[in-house]
């Protein structure tokens, strides 16, 4: 099997691709031998052509086929370990082989009703009119199998050498048929460093309203995709230029009117764009241990590029010319669970992203060190499971051009951090109990389970995290002491051991 250039292509990005493909290419020749001797055309398209002419192998193996579903069963029935159907009234098969999985989708000529973003189906019966269908141009192209003909009829290469985003069709059209593909015109410019020609983001801008008919799920999975980029900044400034954000993250362009108590000379949305840079690159590698923060992280980039959400809402003119955004971090966390929530993101991702906001001033009244070992032990027990991540917001929020300013703040987190591992070590903060349990404050007490545990728990929490570990005599002469200013405590003791006994 062999690419043949043409002299409209060079050689070697053929060379190129067939260097992308050859992962596959035994799949590739099955798959397409077994089509054609069943009669049908089988075609590679979308982003595995795309990939392959940037020198990679796509994880997803998409084909279309003029074959109908019902033909398209059997043929990968006998190429299989296993078939589905899922798809099937969209002209979608699927099939596993090994570890292998693909999907073979009849040629389509769909459209959406503009009303309820449900597809209305119309198979087609060539491969030209199923790639006009398609989002942009960059995928619109196809190989032809099993020999490897290359398909381009709408110049999908040409854009790509470019750097282009461009519509098969008219974008006011493809747009109106799917608006989402506004949003991947701006995860492309995250992930590929695409940009959309001068026609197709005047039609994103002149749309950008209609985003709002597309469900919030679809709406967030092309955000997390975009957030989960390499380079997300590009991919969210569009966002924003076109006047997507607007409507699906208005937060964000919200920041633009604002003006950084810290740096003044630039706005807060500037400030939030490099505070994501620089949170992307204090993750760790992929394969990194859970305390590096393998990267790419969604609830990292999130808590970035909202961390400041709630200035808008807080910013207030002071005396002398300065302004102030007191209290900021605790609007933001609400408003940045109530947009997450909007978003339909998982009930995990919503508290720890705006629990991740809600905290990330907190180091700032750390000064010069004063912090009692109380305060460090509170900073860590509030943080929890999200200290790692707190740890690079905060270093990523310092955005500061004052060199020995930009030192000094790195060079007290430094110290932070040592005084934190220094405490984890000698009392376990990352596992912090009280030092009794539920049962023994039951016990000391006399009282059954109930709201007064709860509430004598977090009070030895409370002597716990202010004073250090205590023995079990220390801990449980201060629950004593508690209790004996408690109305509780007064109660008849029979009358105590009654309830216990019954409950």
């Amino acid at each position: 099997m062999t690419l043949v250039s043409t002299p409209e292509i060079p050689a070697e990005l053929f060379a190129r691709a067939l260097a992308g493909l050859k992962p596959v290419m035994p799949l590739l020749r099955d798959l397409g031998d077994r089509f054609t001797a069943a009669g049908h055309t089988l075609a590679l398209v979308g982003g595995p052509v795309r990939d392959a002419f940037l020198g990679r192998t796509s994880p997803d193996l998409d084909f279309t086929t003029d074959a109908r579903p019902e033909q398209i069963q059997p043929i990968l029935a006998r190429w299989g370990d296993a078939v589905w159907d899922i798809g099937k009234e969209f002209g979608t098969i699927g099939a596993r082989k090994g570890d292998t999985i693909v999907e073979v989708t009849t040629h389509r000529a769909d459209a959406y009703d503009g009303v309820t973003r449900k597809p209305v189906v119309a198979f087609g019966d060539n491969l030209p009119d199923d790639l006009a269908r398609r989002d942009f141009t960059v995928n619109a192209m196809a190989m032809q199998l099993p020999d490897l003909t290359f398909v381009d009829p709408y110049d999908g290469l040409t854009d790509l050498a470019a750097g282009r985003l461009r519509t098969p069709i008219t974008p006011e059209i493809s747009f109106g048929d799917d608006p989402l593909r506004m949003m991947r015109a701006a995860r492309f410019a995250a992930q590929l460093g695409l940009v959309p020609d001068e026609e197709t983001y005047a039609a994103m801008q002149a749309m950008a309203g209609s985003i709002q008919i597309v469900s919030a799920e679809r709406v967030r999975d092309e955000l997390t995709k975009l957030l989960l980029a390499p380079t997300p900044r590009p991919g969210l400034a569009l966002l924003v230029d076109s006047g997507l954000a607007a409507h699906v993250l208005p937060e964000l362009p919200a920041l633009q009117l604002e003006i950084d108590e810290h740096h003044r000379h630039k706005d807060v949305y500037v400030h939030s764009l490099i505070v994501l840079d620089q949170a992307i690159a204090l993750e760790g590698p992929a394969d990194g241990p859970p305390e590096s923060v393998p990267g790419p992280d969604l609830w990292l980039r999130l808590a970035a590029i909202l961390h400041d959400v709630g200035k808008p809402a807080t910013r207030r003119f002071e005396d002398g010319g300065g302004v102030s955004f007191h209290h900021h971090e605790v609007v933001g966390a609400k408003l940045t669970a109530k947009r997450l929530r909007a978003l339909r993101f998982d009930k995990d991702t919503v508290k720890a992203v705006s629990r991740l906001v809600e905290l990330h001033l907190r180091f700032h009244g750390y000064g010069e060190g004063q912090w009692t070992d109380s305060a460090v032990r509170r900073y860590v027990t509030d943080a929890g499971p999200l200290l790692p991540r707190l740890h690079r917001l905060t270093r990523a929020d310092s955005t500061t051009r004052n060199v020995r300013k930009a030192q000094r703040l790195a060079r007290t987190y430094d110290e932070l951090e040592v005084r934190i591992a220094e405490l984890l070590a000698k009392e376990e903060l990352d596992a912090v109990r009280p030092d009794l349990d539920g049962n023994q404050i039951g016990q000391i007490l006399q009282i059954p389970p109930g709201r007064t545990i709860g509430l004598a728990y977090n009070y030895l929490l409370s002597v716990r995290l202010d004073e250090g570990p205590l023995s079990e005599e220390e801990a449980t002469a201060r629950l004593l002491d508690w209790w004996a200013g408690r109305p509780e405590a007064t109660a008849e003791p029979d009358s105590r051991h009654t309830k216990q006994k019954n409950g």
